[in-house]
């Protein structure tokens, strides 16, 4: 049923004129979501296994190994798998002394090969060691400053360089070049290896490591890494466990928060907006997927379902004079400033103010309500910023680039996403963190970037049609005269940098903690999940449906 049938039953007194509606696709999840899942399937001798695994895969990271690249092969087989969250303290250990072996040339060989170096390598930037790449990789070049063609048949090592390249920081054109190489001979060697080999260089070659989500890579590298038969029974065993056990609890979140969407009666209440609030669930568990963040998750995964509607609201339905009142009533928070509000924009208002009222409750029980004042504060400036670009759009004005992305990156809704998932974090956020992200400090920004023009680039043509603020797109070529073509190579060339202003971000020392800089990096890894080439979340693209299926629905066989 389209948006322009549904509209009319429930409008009451509203204008119509000036609404730019559109026929969004339906929701496409049915019922899946509205039963709470079965009992997790596990008896005690099982939980007691998983205990003991644990146990055995902490100790095999605490452990000497004769050869170092072991203890790599190790830490990245931890990562993938996606139980190195259990682990932080033993790899941060294990990597310092890696780093101090790798510094004072203790016990690595110079003529390290290529797929050690590459992990080694990857793993310290990951974590924040500075490592040159240059003094890494030059050994891997000729006489004429090209990289070596024996490099080619080493498949395996070619494929870490690939993964090593997307950590770069800007002028650092070695790894420039060793992905323009390893991407051109890795397509041609994905159909001449076989599998699992095969099927993890196609994984890489869609989506790096560096910008793919936690679940994802895990879901696929478990039966990747069970095909090769170097794998270890034990870390497989608790992965698989693990992947269960965390995914039931994932079922149950997305259970309890979906019976919360439909108490808003969305088709009847804001008919014109997206239904997509299982690809809202996913945005969130793809920022913060571990067990101890559920709070996290059902705060921040509530705020980015109000600010899909309020998206909605300010672009699609909402009056010019509608829009101003609602910014002034947000802007106040205050239940008494409903009245002048037609009863769509109420019905929103007071759930935002219920959502974040539960939280500082919650909050209060901790001393932390200033944490969901710096969120209420985020979320005004969100409405600020629509208005912003609502008015933009009523006065047909066409912003240069500055002055669009200086507005834009606000109402990309990252800085507000950034500051609502650390709410229900741990104890060493602190409010000076809290002040640091308002601020959109540079990590945050190019977070923020990645989101807009990603965005903007594929679903500029679709907003133009129904009637949108001008993109980025429309505003460089405005500004700039150049054609589609070149100012999309000109946006990406944006988030390219942006990428490199993130990786940068995760050198020491860091600007704050791990936990909160791997917020902002994971939000910009959804961006690339739901964006690019399509736009999966307005869409419902196939990007967002296979994703959700393999994390939320689909079993794992132990």
């Amino acid at each position: 049923m389209s948006c322009e049938n549904l509209v009319p039953s429930q409008e009451g007194n509203l204008s119509k004129e000036n609404r730019h509606l559109t026929k969004f696709v339906p929701d496409v999840w049915g019922d899946t979501f509205l039963a709470p899942p079965p009992q997790l399937d596990m008896d005690d001798i099982t939980r007691l296994e998983y205990q003991e695994l644990k146990e055995q895969v902490r100790r095999m990271l605490m452990t000497n190994m004769d050869n170092p690249s072991q203890k790599l092969d190790l830490i990245d087989a931890v990562q993938r798998l996606g139980v190195a969250y259990h682990f932080d303290k033993e790899i941060e250990d294990a990597l310092q002394i890696i780093y101090h072996h790798h510094c004072n040339h203790v016990l690595v060989d110079d003529d390290d090969d290529l797929y050690t170096t590459a992990v080694r390598f990857r793993l310290l930037r990951e974590h924040g060691f500075h490592v040159d790449s240059a003094e890494t990789f030059n050994k891997f070049k000729d006489e004429e400053g090209d990289f070596k063609k024996s490099l080619i048949s080493d498949v395996k090592g070619m494929l870490q360089l690939y993964e090593a390249a997307h950590f770069q920081v800007h002028g650092e054109n070695i790894l420039e070049e060793a992905l323009s190489f390893t991407n051109f001979h890795l397509k041609l060697a994905e159909t001449k290896v076989d599998y699992p080999l095969s099927t993890q260089i196609a994984d890489a070659l869609n989506r790096p490591l560096r910008k793919s989500l936690p679940r994802l890579v895990a879901r696929s590298y478990i039966s990747i890494y069970q095909g090769y038969g170097t794998h270890d029974p034990n870390l497989l065993k608790f992965a698989k466990l693990d992947f269960k056990i965390v995914q039931h609890l994932h079922k149950k979140e997305v259970y309890e928060l979906n019976r919360w969407w439909r108490g808003l009666d969305v088709l009847i209440n804001f008919p014109f907006t997206r239904d997509r609030f299982v690809e809202c669930y996913f945005w969130i568990l793809g920022v913060y997927f571990e067990p101890h963040y559920t709070v996290g998750r059902n705060f921040t995964t509530k705020v980015i379902a109000l600010i899909s509607i309020l998206d909605d609201i300010y672009d699609v339905y909402g009056t010019y004079k509608e829009l101003e009142i609602f910014t002034k009533a947000i802007h106040r928070w205050d239940i008494n400033s409903m009245d002048q509000l037609p009863d769509y924009m109420k019905v929103w208002y007071k759930e935002a103010l219920n959502v974040y009222k539960d939280m500082e409750d919650l909050m209060s029980k901790e001393g932390k309500t200033y944490r969901v004042q710096f969120a209420i504060d985020a979320m005004k400036r969100q409405s600020q910023v629509y208005y912003v670009e609502a008015k933009w759009f009523h006065e047909n004005y066409i912003p240069t680039m500055e002055e669009y992305m200086s507005i834009a990156l606000m109402s990309s809704g990252y800085p507000n996403l950034t500051i609502a998932s650390l709410v229900g974090m741990e104890e060493n956020i602190t409010k000076e963190t809290f002040v640091w992200a308002f601020n959109v400090p540079k990590i945050l920004k190019a977070s923020s970037t990645i989101c807009r023009l990603m965005d903007d680039v594929v679903s500029h043509e679709f907003e133009h049609e129904r009637g949108h603020v001008s993109s980025a797109v429309e505003c460089y070529m405005n500004q700039y005269e150049t054609s589609m073509q070149a100012t999309y190579d000109e946006l990406f060339k944006q988030v390219k940098d942006a990428w490199k202003d993130i990786n940068e971000g995760f050198l020491k020392p860091m600007a704050a903690s791990t936990s909160v800089l791997y917020r902002i990096l994971n939000l910009a890894k959804v961006m690339d999940l739901y964006y690019k080439g399509e736009d999966a979340y307005t869409l419902a693209g196939d990007s967002a449906k296979t994703s959700i299926t393999a994390v939320l629905i689909d079993s794992i066989l132990i």
